[in-house]
C-alpha cells in the first residue's frame, strides 16, 4: 500500500491520454477520481495502472458506510458472533482463592494494564481528558460508559479507573471466547446471569466487589455500535445498583475524530462524580441518576466529529427517511 501510494504521489501531475481499461482489468472496478487531472493521466503505461490502484484502495478507506436501525436500546451490530453458553447457579463470579489472586494479578497488572495502554495508543492515538475527577473517588465507585467498540471497550475501564481493579459487567458471550474467555473470569468479567440462582451470585459478586473498594463498570447501552458518535437512549436499571450500595457514579464517553488513518482517533472524557438524591424514592432516584449521566455523556459526544460509520434510524420499509441523514440524540 505504501509503495502504490508513493506512486500515487510522484505521478499525480503526470499527463497522458486516458484509459480506464486498465484501471477496470487490474482493480476489478471503474475508477472514480473525477478530478481534471485524473482524468488525463490514467494512460496504459503500467506506472499509471499502478496509480489508478492507489486511488481506488485510498478511496475504499475513506468510504463512509450507513447503518440503518430500528431500535437503539435491542439492535447489535458487533461483527463478533460467539454462542455464549448458559450463565447458571453454577458459575462463580468470585475467585479469591490465594492461587486464583496470584493468577489475577500477574494477568491484570504486569499484562492486561500495560497491553491496554499499548494496543489503544497504537490503534487510536488513545488519551484520556478530566481524569482528575475520578481523584474525588476515595473508595470504590460506579463507572458507566458508550459501547462503541467491541476489541477496545475492554481496555479504556482500566484507563480510566487507574491505578484501582475493575469488574466489568460483560454479556455472557465474552466468557465463552475460546482461550480468552478462561482469561477474563480471573481479570474482572462479570457476565449477567441467565437464572435466578446465577442472579443471586451476581448480586453477592457485585456486594463484595463493594465492600472491597473496587469499580464495577457497566455498558448501559448493552449492545456495541462501533464508532457511534451519539448516546443511545439507554435504560435506568443498573443505576439501582450505585443507590443500593451508596457508591458515586463517574461516567467516560469515547469521543471520535477523524485522521488520515483508517480508525477514529479516540479521546475518553470522564465526568463525575454524580450522587443518587435520598430525598427522593428509589425509582425516582433511579431515573434522576440516569439522566444526569446521560446530560453528561451526551453533551461529550457532540466533540465527535468522525463520520466512517453513520447510523440512520430506519423508516418502517427499512430504507432511510427523507432528508434524515444521521441519528439524534433523543
Amino acid at each position: 500500500l505504501l509503495t502504490l501510494l508513493t506512486v500515487e504521489l510522484i505521478f499525480c501531475s503526470v499527463e497522458k491520454p486516458q484509459s480506464s481499461v486498465y484501471a477496470t482489468i487490474i482493480c476489478g472496478r471503474e475508477c472514480r477520481h473525477n478530478s481534471k487531472v485524473h482524468k488525463t493521466a490514467c494512460g496504459d503505461n503500467t506506472l499509471y495502472i499502478f496509480r489508478h490502484m492507489a486511488y481506488n484502495i485510498r478511496t475504499v478507506m475513506k468510504d463512509k458506510k450507513t447503518v440503518y436501525y430500528t431500535d437503539e436500546q435491542n439492535d447489535e451490530f458487533s461483527s463478533a458472533k460467539i454462542t455464549p453458553g448458559k450463565i447458571d447457579g453454577s458459575y462463580r463470579y468470585v475467585r479469591d482463592g490465594f492461587f486464583a489472586r496470584i493468577f489475577s494479578f500477574i494477568m491484570y497488572r504486569l499484562i492486561f494494564m500495560p497491553w491496554s495502554f499499548v494496543y489503544l495508543k497504537i490503534k487510536y492515538g488513545f488519551s484520556i481528558k478530566n481524569r482528575k475527577v475520578i481523584k474525588q473517588a476515595k473508595d470504590g465507585f460506579f463507572l458507566y460508559g458508550n459501547h462503541t467498540t467491541s476489541d477496545a471497550d475492554p481496555y479504556v475501564p482500566t484507563m480510566v479507573a487507574f491505578p484501582k481493579d475493575v469488574h466489568v459487567v460483560v454479556s455472557p458471550a465474552n466468557v465463552y471466547i475460546p482461550v480468552i474467555g478462561k482469561i477474563v473470569r480471573y481479570i474482572g468479567a462479570l457476565p449477567l446471569p441467565d437464572d435466578m440462582e446465577a442472579t443471586h451470585n451476581f448480586i453477592s459478586a457485585i456486594e463484595k466487589r463493594c465492600e472491597q473498594k473496587k469499580v464495577i463498570c457497566i455498558y448501559p447501552e448493552a449492545h456495541i455500535w462501533p464508532y457511534c458518535t451519539f448516546i443511545r437512549n439507554f435504560k435506568d436499571q443498573s443505576f439501582r445498583y450505585p443507590i443500593k450500595y451508596d457508591k458515586p457514579v463517574f461516567c467516560f464517553t469515547n469521543v471520535y475524530t477523524g485522521r488520515k488513518r483508517r480508525t477514529p482517533r479516540m479521546t475518553t472524557y470522564v465526568d463525575g462524580p454524580f450522587y443518587a438524591d435520598k430525598s427522593l424514592p428509589v425509582a425516582a432516584a433511579r431515573k434522576k441518576l440516569r439522566d444526569e449521566v446521560f446530560a453528561a455523556m451526551t453533551e461529550r459526544s457532540k466533540l465527535s466529529d468522525y463520520d466512517g460509520i453513520v447510523y440512520v434510524k430506519a423508516t418502517g420499509n427499512g430504507e432511510n427517511p427523507e432528508g434524515e441523514n444521521k441519528a439524534d440524540n433523543k
